[in-house]
């Protein structure tokens, strides 16, 4: 979770680094990435002696260079993190500083709400296992995917293959190789699939959508399935302030919400996913499609008149959980849908809908004719960048964080912070 009020709102444009001379420095570099306090611009680079390392703000990291850096990306505490290997070993870098804990590979960097914690995936001779702020698993598994881990970071879990698996051996497929495995430890009930396991708020349970049988789905919590079998299930979610678990489920050809094994929403669609729950819990909305080749939100079951004929995306709930938005794809052009009313000009690119803290504004990175611009409410600011990232509100939600890259008639290319006033795109 990002904290602005620690941030610095003063200072209305900041040169963070000359990227043009770092490009010259550097002949191999990698796509970068920003911090979200925006004061720190890094990529990887490969040196002169053809060793990998990270640089941030144009100094490179000292006495850190690998045989390969892969999955860079900063923590919501502006710290620098990646994967990194070591004469053919690797382990987690962050800051520069490197894990005691090695395998032969890893991958899937998970980090939690406040960037104290960092998981990752390892595999080591052949066995599977999670690593959690450099303590491994004391179990290993034969195969591990869906990593997942609480908001706190404390408990960590992935999809685990219990019951040995050769080619050929159908059978002990059909009854049943895998579960979810929480810090180690298996649940006791095995499924033929389990699929994008998740925590509850206080990282005290966990469900997953499952596979039953061969035709037969259901939802697991904490390895229990529901006694109901469906045609098919959707990632499932735990209400914010309860143990109470609801899912996207299909009978009878059509798909409707399910809560704790019963049905809760009356109305179906041809699809239903993507659900989520506003902040306090009180209402859910999720990506429907009423009819076939049509596609919108709905709200507690009841679905936006306006439709659009390709995708809907990016379901976005404000903060005090009464405004909703997305991005919908109609035609192939992208458009903000804020409360179901589409802004009127569509772009190349949309990306993720960003409510204000006070949830009034709504600010959203675009895209159009090559270039990247910030939109608030349909305004488009009064300058465009060649790049930016997501925009971020500060805490009273006057002022919009813009982390951009900009090039001068020189074509000399920097990577600028800069903190643009909501007032000045609405008027």
């Amino acid at each position: 979770m990002h904290e602005p009020d620690k941030w610095d709102w003063s200072m209305e444009k900041k040169v963070i680094a000359d990227l043009s001379q770092l490009k010259e420095d550097y002949e191999y570099h990698e796509s970068p990435v920003v911090s979200p306090d925006g004061e720190k611009i890094a990529l990887i680079v490969k040196n002169e002696d053809e060793e990998y390392t990270v640089c941030e703000n144009g100094t490179a990291w000292e006495e850190a260079s690998f045989d390969k850096v892969w999955g860079l990306k900063y923590t919501p505490d502006n710290k620098l993190a990646c994967f990194a290997s070591d004469l053919g070993e690797w382990t987690v870098v962050i800051d520069g500083e490197s894990w005691e804990t090695t395998a032969d590979y890893m991958w899937n960097l998970g980090i939690n709400s406040d960037g104290s914690r960092i998981i990752a995936a390892a595999q080591k001779e052949g066995k599977y296992l999670l690593v959690n702020n450099d303590v491994p698993w004391e179990k290993e598994y034969g195969f591990l995917s869906d990593v997942f881990f609480s908001k706190s970071g404390e408990h960590a879990g992935a999809v685990v293959q219990v019951v040995p698996l050769s080619e050929g051996e159908t059978f002990k497929f059909k009854e049943g190789c895998y579960t979810a495995a929480i810090n180690g430890d298996a649940w006791d009930t095995k499924f033929v699939n389990v699929w994008e396991p998740v925590f509850s708020s206080d990282g005290k349970h966990a469900a997953a959508q499952v596979r039953t049988g061969m035709y037969e789905y259901s939802i697991a919590v904490d390895g229990k399935p529901w006694d109901k079998k469906y045609q098919c299930v959707w990632k499932p979610q735990f209400h914010p302030q309860s143990d109470s678990v609801t899912a996207p489920v299909r009978l009878s050809g059509a798909w409707t919400l399910a809560k704790d094994n019963e049905i809760l929403w009356k109305r179906s669609f041809m699809q239903l996913w993507h659900h989520q729950y506003s902040a306090k819990g009180d209402k859910i909305a999720a990506i429907v499609s009423p009819k076939y080749g049509k596609w919108t939100l709905a709200l507690d079951g009841k679905a936006w008149k306006n439709t659009f004929n390709d995708y809907v995306t990016d379901l976005t709930f404000s903060h005090d959980g009464n405004r909703l938005a997305c991005v919908a794809c109609d035609k192939g052009k992208l458009f903000v849908v804020v409360d179901d009313d589409p802004w009127g000009a569509p772009y190349d690119m949309v990306w993720k809908p960003v409510f204000s803290p006070d949830s009034k504004n709504v600010a959203v990175k675009v895209e159009r004719n090559g270039r990247y611009c910030l939109a608030v409410n349909e305004r488009l600011l009064d300058k465009s960048y060649d790049y930016i990232w997501d925009p971020i509100f500060s805490s009273d939600g006057q002022n919009i964080l813009v982390r951009g890259i900009e090039k001068t008639h020189d074509n000399k290319e920097s990577y600028i912070r800069e903190v643009i006033p909501v007032s000045r795109i609405l008027s």
